[in-house]
């Protein structure tokens, strides 16, 4: 199968395409027929090494446990183990594999327990392949982390990003006053998406305005620490999904020890029954896909060098 693959850690032009043995699965698990993936972030940072700690994780010198990038995918059930009973062959399906990444591939396997989900009709396989990853780590990180309720005053930051298009659309549908914060180009699309206010940061700090806040979510990693600190209500949560700074994890730890506020992050939690409430999302019609552009397989080096760039709105697609 082809498959895009590296081994050695840095640029785009690590990234190749190679052919390389079809997977074999076991009784749990489905062969899956790729039809799209997409290029997020973490995919770069994890061909970088960048930050550091990637290497602690997927070898130091050169990587070990993953060389297929590729988090997210839709595509359609090729064949499926002895004892998988959720799943049937042809059926088409999207979802995340988690950590062990390789969806920018023709195929991948993954268990039947995965987050795997049928995907809802009017979906393109294309736009299937778009909302898993942003919209299942928005959901942990506003629903189970930060735990909004209806009625929170909640402000996302990076509001056009993969994960900030979604994070702006399940806080307003779970009935949050929504605040997002993008560039000037991205005012028109987050406002789209539903947020009742939108803060452009070329022209406007928000930490220095007066507007005071029940939880505000990071999706990018680059909101100013104690600006926002500042901005909270007195059990307010400052919610980073990139949170690999020593400084402000030992600052996280200050906070959560000696004010009422609390700082938390991690690596969000994939799991099958958050994508089901997430296709009911969009099966409701309150959740919409948002993609930036599409490239082929071949053309994945042109991709991570779009997403590297950190201008992109929604998601950067493969097709395959």
């Amino acid at each position: 199968m082809k498959a895009a693959y590296f081994e050695r850690y840095g640029g785009p032009e690590v990234l190749e395409i190679r052919n390389v043995d079809k997977l074999e699965i076991q009784d749990n698990e489905l062969l899956i027929r790729v039809k799209a993936a997409t290029v997020t972030a973490g995919d770069v940072h994890l061909r970088k090494a960048d930050p550091y700690l990637v290497r602690f994780f997927n070898g130091f010198l050169k990587p070990k446990r993953i060389r297929i990038p590729g988090n997210e995918f839709a595509g359609e059930v090729e064949l499926t183990g002895k004892k998988v009973r959720s799943f049937k062959v042809k059926e088409r399906v999207f979802g995340a594999a988690g950590l062990d990444s390789g969806t920018n591939a023709e195929y991948i396997k993954l268990k039947e327990d995965s987050a795997i989900a049928v995907i809802p009709d009017g979906l393109s396989f294309e736009q299937a392949a778009s909302i898993p990853f942003g919209a299942l780590a928005s959901y942990y990180f506003i629903k189970e982390k930060a735990r909004l309720s209806k009625g929170n005053r909640i402000l996302i930051y990076g509001a056009s990003g993969a994960l900030g298009v979604y994070a702006v659309q399940i806080a307003k549908y779970l009935g949050a006053e929504v605040t997002g914060v993008c560039s000037t180009a991205n005012i028109d699309l987050v406002r789209s998406l539903g947020a009742d206010n939108v803060i452009d940061y070329t022209v406007t700090d928000f930490t220095e305005q007066d507007a005071e806040f029940d939880i505000i979510f990071d999706t990018v990693g680059k909101s100013p620490f104690w600006g926002s600190i500042r901005r909270l209500g007195k059990s307010g949560i400052y919610v980073r999904s990139v949170h690999t700074d020593i400084s402000d994890i030992l600052s996280g730890l200050i906070v959560n020890m000696f004010t009422g506020k609390r700082v938390v992050g991690g690596i969000a939690n994939e799991r099958k029954e958050n994508l089901e409430t997430i296709s009911s999302f969009i099966a409701a019609g309150k959740l919409k896909p948002v993609i930036d552009r599409t490239y082929s397989l071949e053309s994945i080096r042109e991709a991570h060098k779009y997403v590297e760039k950190g201008h992109k709105k929604g998601s950067v697609v493969i097709a395959i």
